[in-house]
């Protein structure tokens, strides 16, 4: 069974952090990432890891999220400081071979989603 889980969502105020984590099982991809989708809103991508730890991050990042992974645990991270209320979306684990992918929001594989709320 190829799953992946997110956890660590939550309710914050504007300027505050969270950390979202995804743990794989049965899923292992040369890129692992974030994308979010807001109601009303198109999927875009937040940022993306290879596995050897290089990162890509979305414009709208501008500095506050960083992204990690731990490829003997396939586990993922994303630490999220700094946030506003247009962050407010769910936030989806996902792993494929290609970084467009992950980036647009069309994995291969993704979790459930994990909400997150950033309220003013």
């Amino acid at each position: 069974q190829r799953l992946l889980v997110e956890s660590g969502g939550g309710s914050v105020q504007a300027g505050g952090s969270l950390r979202l984590s995804c743990r794989g099982s049965g899923v292992t991809a040369y890129y692992m990432g974030w994308f979010r989708q807001a109601p009303g809103q198109e999927r875009e991508g937040v940022a993306a890891i290879d596995r050897t730890g290089a990162a890509i991050y979305a414009d709208f990042v501008q500095g506050r999220f960083s992204i990690s992974r731990d490829n003997a645990k396939n586990t993922l991270d994303l630490q999220m400081n700094r946030l506003k209320p247009e962050d407010t979306a769910m936030y989806y684990c996902a792993a494929d071979p290609l970084c467009a992918a992950v980036m647009t929001g069309r994995p291969t594989h993704r979790g459930q989603g994990t909400q997150v709320t950033v309220s003013s």
